[in-house]
């Protein structure tokens, strides 16, 4: 099999906003016509799928992930006919685009929520969850601790509870009425048809989850068979991301054993450890993170990923783990969010500091899967803690040191742009960073080439190597007759990193982005020296893959261990 045939194992995934990202028209708000005229960025720094966050029609009390109306634009986006326009540019450059599928709830100003609360005999009432009694357990469950203090709020027209997990303003679809099941359906195959190459799927073990008053927890995981089956008969190469915080032995079920169901899932395990390390230089429960998420059918991907447009969830590590981080990277309350995250952006939480920044870049493209990074960290932005909840980190893209960024030549803007005197538009914008050879920017842009043309990472089975410093990630990737290492030292001091490689021509390692390369010892262990957040990474034997590699190669077992 051609790597290119599954085209998402070796992609790289830029996540943005239409919202915030580029105004076309003057408004204010970002739009597609402005999307549009920065997709040239996008494929210069490098990425080749870009995921767009809801854009739908909406009251956008969250974000747009309050959808009204799944078949259309919203107006303040442009239209139907801006966004063809935009794919259309897209793939003109060779970047595949996928969507997000807000199918777990709806805004309570849909059309359908509106009829269904009007009659009992409106076609749309079982679409939602209803009780005629507040369950007792109305408080369990809630996601937004703290901003909603039940699961289930009164509706006085129809003089009934209906159920939301998340804000009162989004009420959650019965995803067991086969109704809903044909119009989720229905929606996919209405952005297929405009070009789209898959769906990041929001909250999934919500979408499959029974709801219902007194209704014992149950998952139906045949949904995603079968949204897996209508996306291939309509796309071949189409493909589901899923958001899914699951433990890593719940893994396999959204995959399907026989990889029959996603494609692709979030590593919420690798992420929340990751960030432990940062916090601790403590890499045991990292390295355990990526041993238990080792198993994957061969065509299914995890996506590594550093920040989202979301809080930083630390909700699966302990007590002790969560403090520690909390202390380290957000010890202020108001950087804190939900009793479980932290809602700030990567460069704040890492002191701004370059050499950290760097190390979880490379951290980021250096790991087992897919890499998919968050608009504006390639040039270090950073928060406005001054806005509520999640839109701190939801701020404009800063362009230009012009007025508002560049973002927009309107007097007014959707949300703040970043203002202050070390993360302000006037100081780190893209213009800036383009003339600077040595800037966060460019510097993101050559990791990215240097990834790209590293399929071991994306294509091959992976293991830990043994090392002498506890502080350090050494990872080991194999894949058609050749092989990749990596080393992060996440202390703030120097190691030196004794191990041994065990590969064929293991006597020279060549390292990727330096010349320091690294002969075998007579004992056969090399040394390497590594600075305080040092990161390296070396072939095996050869400073190219070409020479060494077998395309003949079949893929491994079904499995991947």
């Amino acid at each position: 099999m051609s790597i290119d045939d599954l085209w998402y194992k070796n992609a790289v995934i830029y996540c943005l906003d239409v919202e915030k990202y580029q105004d076309g028209n003057g408004d204010g708000v970002g739009d597609f016509e402005g999307l549009m005229r920065r997709l040239d960025y996008i494929a210069g720094l490098g990425a080749t799928c870009v995921w767009l966050q809801p854009f739908y029609g909406s009251p956008n009390r969250d974000n747009g992930y309050d959808v009204s109306d799944y078949y259309n634009v919203h107006p303040r986006h442009g239209s139907l006919g801006d966004f063809v326009n935009f794919m259309n540019h897209a793939a003109a450059l060779g970047i595949r685009v996928i969507v997000d599928l807000v199918v777990n709830h709806t805004s309570i100003d849909s059309p359908w929520f509106q009829s269904a609360r009007s009659s009992k005999r409106s076609p749309y009432r079982d679409w939602y969850v209803w009780a005629d009694e507040r369950p007792k357990n109305h408080r369990d469950g809630i996601v937004f601790p703290g901003e909603e203090t039940s699961t289930w709020a009164m509706d006085r027209r129809a003089k009934q509870y209906y159920f939301h997990r998340f804000y009162r303003h989004q009420a959650d679809l019965n995803t067991w009425n086969p109704q809903v099941r044909a119009e989720i359906q229905k929606i996919m195959g209405f952005w297929l048809q405009l070009g789209v190459s898959g769906f990041r799927m929001d909250a999934v073990p919500f979408l499959i989850e029974k709801k219902g008053a007194n209704v014992e927890p149950q998952q139906d995981f045949t949904l995603l068979k079968e949204m897996r089956d209508f996306l291939q008969w309509r796309s071949g190469e189409a493909i589901l991301l899923a958001e899914a915080n699951v433990p890593p032995d719940e893994s396999m079920e959204y995959f399907g054993d026989e990889g029959d169901r996603l494609q692709l899932m979030l590593n919420f395990p690798v992420n929340q450890r990751l960030f432990y390390a940062l916090a601790t230089a403590d890499v045991g429960p990292l390295t355990a993170a990526l041993e238990q998420t080792a198993k994957r059918p061969a065509n299914a991907q995890w996506v590594q990923f550093l920040r989202s447009h979301d809080e930083l969830d630390l909700g699966r590590l302990t007590d002790e783990q969560r403090q520690k981080v909390f202390t380290a990277l957000g010890p202020e309350r108001r950087m804190q969010l939900y009793d479980r995250g932290i809602r700030r952006r990567l460069a704040p939480m890492l002191g701004n500091d370059r050499r950290r920044l760097e190390l979880a870049f490379s951290l980021l493209f250096s790991l087992p899967g897919t890499p998919m990074m968050q608009y504006g960290d390639e040039i270090g932005m950073g928060d406005d803690l001054r806005l509520p909840e999640r839109e701190c980190a939801r701020t404009p893209m800063q362009w230009t040191a012009e007025r508002h960024g560049g973002f927009t030549a309107g007097r007014r803007v959707v949300r703040p742009v970043i203002n202050d005197p070390v993360y302000g538009y006037e100081r780190v914008n893209v213009a800036a960073q383009r003339r600077d050879k040595d800037s966060l920017l460019n510097w993101t842009e050559r990791m990215i080439r240097a990834r790209r043309e590293c399929p071991e990472i994306s294509w091959g089975s992976f293991s830990v190597l043994r090392t002498n410093a506890p502080e350090v990630l050494a990872l080991c990737y194999d894949w058609r007759n050749t092989s990749i290492i990596t080393l992060h030292n996440f202390a703030n001091r120097t190691r030196k990193v004794q191990l041994r490689v065990e590969r064929a021509r293991d006597e020279m390692l060549v390292e990727v982005f330096g010349g320091r390369h690294s002969r075998v010892r007579n004992d056969g262990t090399h040394v390497i020296n590594m600075e305080p957040y040092a990161w390296r990474w070396f072939r095996v034997g050869s400073s190219d893959n070409t020479l060494h590699r077998s395309d003949l190669d079949v893929l491994p077992d079904h499995t991947i261990r």
